[in-house]
């Protein structure tokens, strides 16, 4: 047996760890025999140490056989979508049904913030009643009869990334290449699916804030996930913006409820979320190309059969049943809603500053235990280019947040000369 503390000081020290130490280290984040403090160790010397390719799939393997591993046997193909993070990415609430009313099966693992960014699990945890942590027998059958189920990690699956996941959210871990790979593909694998797609953002409010970043956690998450027969692609999409313009979680899925109902089509949240799509369709051979695909995609908001396969996954995991037709009557509101004006032209956005704000508003967490505000965040986010006098609404719980948020989303936004326009989706890696 190799005690904790010898795998920590290996990997300080820039050795090389064997499969065998990280898959008892592994185990010790599952039994709880490795302290928090060994385990914010570890994450720390993995940060600055890196691991090789060989370290990165065992780790990886071993955090996915920490749990259980699905099976399905479901008349269509299982896949899924997964974004390294950003701001105002809400497009897992609108692709899962998305791709389920086009034939595929939507087992999405999702998680809570990390960092400056908000978790698809947070933004779900705001409709009342939602269970995010379903039976596995819901689970699954929420899956088989809608299509689709977006919930949090279980207990029982991949618990040691669960452990991990909490612990690099509050120790500066959150951007390593390595942790984030393992974290995500460990979740993946568990899950059973038969085809991924990865979202890898790239700009201000993004993890990997440089594109030779982004590129290099891309091709890590494609090759190890091929590597481990997961069919993989990635895309590398744009987040020098916010990609919606809403951030928080209640107001997140207010905008994803417009957007499923066409009542509202932000043109970059639009393209990026039938990109992902149409890659997902092509993998699991729902459609021969990415065009045929995205039609389909199309079809499915115009007709109204992506919005009914969200309304049937909330009701089905506890949430009302009428949420899309009186969204207001269901989400939490803010008691303080601020318009926030700028004259001139947004030049650039600060965007990672964006997501702080509203972490500053309560939405997001400091530490493990912390609870959020589900109400709270910033809506009407202008872009770059935008010649608009309105940069955001805040909504907070108190005035005095709501000073703190104003000053916090001035200061995020330059104005000047107007930017060339980037590219929503920057590049694509894969076969």
């Amino acid at each position: 047996m190799r005690l904790p503390q010898e795998t920590i000081r290996t990997k300080r020290d820039g050795g090389t760890l064997e499969g065998a130490a990280i898959a008892e280290f592994v185990a010790g984040l599952t039994d709880g025999s490795v302290t928090e403090g060994q385990a914010a160790a570890f994450a720390m010397a993995v940060f600055f140490r890196g691991l090789s390719v060989p370290e990165r799939v065992a780790l990886t393997r071993a955090m996915t056989e920490s749990g259980t591993v699905l099976a399905w046997d479901l008349p269509g193909p299982v896949l899924d979508k997964h974004s390294t993070g950003g701001v105002g990415d809400a497009v897992s609430l609108a692709l899962a049904p998305m791709v389920a009313a086009c034939g595929g099966y939507v087992p999405m693992i999702s998680g809570r913030g990390l960092g400056h960014t908000g978790g698809t699990l947070d933004k779900l945890a705001s409709i009342p009643g939602y269970e995010v942590a379903p039976d596995p027998d819901l689970f699954r059958r929420v899956v088989a009869e809608v299509g689709c189920a977006i919930i949090g990690q279980t207990d029982r699956m991949a618990p040691a990334d669960k452990r991990l996941y909490a612990i690099r959210d509050v120790t500066g871990t959150v951007e390593s290449l390595d942790l984030i790979t393992a974290s995500i593909l460990s979740k993946k694998l568990a899950a059973g699916l038969g085809g991924l797609v990865m979202d890898v953002k790239q700009g201000s409010g993004a993890f990997m804030a440089g594109l030779p970043e982004a590129r290099a956690l891309a091709g890590s998450i494609v090759s190890v996930a091929v590597g481990a027969g997961l069919p993989t692609v990635a895309l590398i999409t744009d987040m020098d913006a916010p990609l919606a313009s809403a951030a928080g979680n209640a107001v997140e899925v207010a905008y994803a409820l417009d957007y499923l109902t066409v009542t509202r089509r932000e043109p970059r949240f639009h393209a990026v979320t039938l990109a992902l799509g149409a890659e997902m369709l092509v993998l699991g051979k729902l459609a021969g190309t990415r065009e045929e695909a995205m039609a389909r995609l199309e079809e499915a908001l115009a007709s109204g059969r992506a919005a009914e396969r969200f309304a049937r996954m909330v009701a089905a995991l506890g949430g009302p049943a009428d949420l899309l037709e009186r969204p207001a009557a269901s989400l939490p509101a803010a008691p303080v809603r601020r318009r926030v004006e700028a004259a001139g032209t947004v030049a650039a956005v600060a965007t990672r500053d964006l997501g702080l704000a509203v972490i500053g508003l309560g939405g997001g967490r400091t530490r493990p235990q912390d609870g959020i505000d589900p109400a709270v965040g910033l809506t009407d986010l202008a872009r770059p280019g935008d010649a608009t006098g309105l940069i955001g609404i805040v909504h907070a719980a108190d005035e005095d947040a709501a000073d703190r948020a104003e000053a916090a989303l001035r200061a995020a936004y330059r104005m000047g000369e107007p930017p060339g326009e980037r590219p929503a989706v920057i590049e694509r890696v894969g076969d």
